[in-house]
């Protein structure tokens, strides 16, 4: 009676010391201060930008020189304003939203005023300011209006798009007016086009175009921490295994505790690290937002906020949104259980070694697995919904990150996800069972020869 209630409490003394030599130490906290440094600046980029004396938010001013007599100039402000926010919008509504917030808080991105000095005069306004632009326009019996963008430096290529859309849009509502067409007729001109699509395959649906975006820019961003923490699961557990045995700390361990509660113990202390650092990093993504609030800018992109914007709009237009409810928590379960696989696969590898350098061989195979996953969550749209890519998203240490990546582009449903789920417990109970058999064998092992010849024996024996 007194055996079997000391076997928990030494169970949980090496749980505890385990995680107490991840975290207890000087790597783990200069770690988590340069990942917290870099989250936070990553939430903050455009107050950085601006504290080293850059020009992250600055607008763009153009100085209109009008020789036509025409009011082009208060064409082009219109022009440009309307051309800003269509290139940016998704919709009708967005436009014309975006319009009336702008005419009341000033937001847009590029500021047009009529100059009436001379060129030679609004040339030396871009020697003070990189951001002053000169436009001139003229009247041409050809092409209507003939224009001239005189700038300090090469432009950007979202700049020159844009005033090159407002220049064309410009010159043909100049031809339009001129042409005496009824303001009736203007309305229909000037009225975004309404696109119906329709798809004819199966299961595919028009609001479900944008997760191309979605896979591209937003996956990428979310499955990486879980990427990440997998490789550091995989060298902690190896690396501790293999530690214990070099220094011949194992004989004195296991002459204490039997191999299998060694063995959990280790399953155990890597995972409850894992999800503490994750929570850490959830942590310090609200501290960033937080401090960018603080700093002033409800929006986390900071200066790119259309592109935020564009990015909710689609996961709203898709319906992603509305599948967060089951989407989430089935990921969270779906990459636990890995979790746990990938801890078991690196301690039973890791007992079969006897220095860093074997383990770090035998986890090379483990890393590409987890790299394939990888790459195939972000790029599991091109497949097309494929028979190859959907019986990948089953396979145990890659269906964590590409079963919800096939949620989210609608080739998976709740019930695939399951699936997913039950196959990777089924590979936690048969690494387990069969794991088990060689890590007890391999932990009191310190021969360097015939490795796999010592697992196959290990696991008929």
């Amino acid at each position: 009676m007194t055996n079997n209630q000391h076997k928990p409490n030494k169970f949980w003394f090496l749980v505890g010391m385990s995680l107490k030599r991840k975290i207890k130490t000087k790597w783990f906290l200069w770690a988590n201060i340069l990942i917290f440094i870099a989250i936070a600046c990553a939430f903050n980029i455009d107050h950085i930008i601006e504290a080293f004396g850059g020009d992250f938010n600055q607008k763009e001013t153009i100085y209109v020189i009008d020789k036509t007599n025409m009011g082009v100039s208060d064409v082009f402000k219109q022009q440009l304003e309307l051309t800003n926010i269509t290139l940016q919008a998704k919709d009708q509504k967005t436009v014309t939203n975006e319009l009336q917030d702008n005419e009341k808080k000033e937001g847009s991105d590029y500021i047009v005023k009529t100059y009436t000095k001379s060129e030679q005069e609004a040339k030396k306004l871009m020697k003070k300011d990189k951001h002053n632009y000169v436009m001139i326009f003229e009247e041409d019996a050809e092409q209507i209006i003939k224009t001239t963008l005189i700038t300090k430096d090469y432009l950007q290529t979202t700049d020159l798009q844009v005033l090159t859309q407002a220049i064309n849009s410009t010159k043909m509502a100049v031809a339009i007016a001129n042409s005496n067409i009824p303001v009736s007729e203007l309305e229909k001109i000037y009225s975004q086009a309404k696109i119906e699509r329709e798809i004819l395959t199966k299961d595919k649906t028009a609001q479900a175009e944008g997760t191309e975006m979605i896979m591209s820019t937003v996956f990428p961003v979310v499955i990486l921490p879980f990427f990440m923490l997998t490789i550091f699961l995989v060298q902690m557990i190896g690396a501790e295994v293999n530690d214990e045995k070099t220094t011949r700390g194992m004989e004195i361990i296991i002459s204490n505790v039997s191999p299998k509660q060694h063995f959990f113990s280790k399953m155990v202390a890597g995972n409850a690290f894992i999800l503490i650092q994750g929570a850490l990093l959830i942590i310090y993504a609200i501290v960033g937002f937080v401090v960018r609030l603080i700093l002033g800018g409800g929006n986390p992109l900071g200066g790119m906020g259309s592109s935020f914007t564009s990015v909710i709009d689609a996961l709203r237009v898709s319906g992603v949104l509305d599948k967060l409810i089951y989407i989430i928590p089935l990921t969270l379960i779906l990459m636990i259980v890995t979790f746990i696989a990938y801890s078991l696969l690196a301690g039973i590898l890791a007992s079969m070694t006897t220095n860093i350098e074997d383990f770090q061989q035998l986890q090379t195979p483990i890393m590409i697995i987890s790299l394939v996953g990888y790459y195939l969550a972000i790029l599991a749209n091109v497949f097309g919904g494929s028979i190859f890519i959907k019986i990948l998203g089953f396979v145990p240490f890659i269906s964590a990150i590409l079963s919800p990546s096939l949620l989210v582009i609608g080739q998976f449903g709740i019930l695939e996800v399951i699936i997913s789920i039950i196959l990777v417990i089924i590979t936690n109970y048969l690494l387990i069972r069969y794991g088990l058999r060689i890590y007890k064998v391999g932990i009191l092992n310190y021969s360097s020869e015939g490795l796999w010849k010592k697992m196959l024996k290990a696991l008929k024996g």
